[in-house]
């Protein structure tokens, strides 16, 4: 299994796997019908709340890091969101611009860490 991430508008590849956005807001610009996406989990992004403090400033990095994986402790999605990991390739879908500091980041390294910890990675 791979485990990637890709801006939502970058080309699809047929390497990528099952598309997952991620974000809980559809990315501007972008049609659903043309996305290419396989699921959208809404519920993996930061919260609403998380997400307008944050507001890709990268001076809050690694506040937002600590605060987003908190939020995914015991968050249902997130663990089917693992589950389909160790089971199939995934690439995360994300619309920020910024590509060192966005919640596709946070969310990668945390499931790889779940991942080795259960000895799948």
């Amino acid at each position: 299994m791979l485990l990637g991430i890709k801006r939502i508008y970058d080309k699809p590849e047929i390497t990528d796997g099952k598309r997952i956005l991620i974000d809980r807001l559809w990315p501007r610009g972008v049609k659903k019908g043309t996305a290419n996406i396989d699921l959208w989990m809404k519920d993996v992004a930061p919260s609403n709340e998380l997400r307008k403090w944050f507001s890709h400033d990268p001076s809050k990095w690694e506040q937002f890091k600590a605060k987003y994986r908190k939020e995914l402790e015991g968050n249902k999605a997130f663990g089917d969101l693992l589950l389909m990991v160790k089971s199939t390739d995934v690439t995360l879908i994300y619309a920020a611009r910024d590509t060192e500091h966005n919640d596709a980041l946070v969310l990668k390294e945390l499931i790889e860490e779940k991942l080795k910890a259960a000895g799948q990675a």
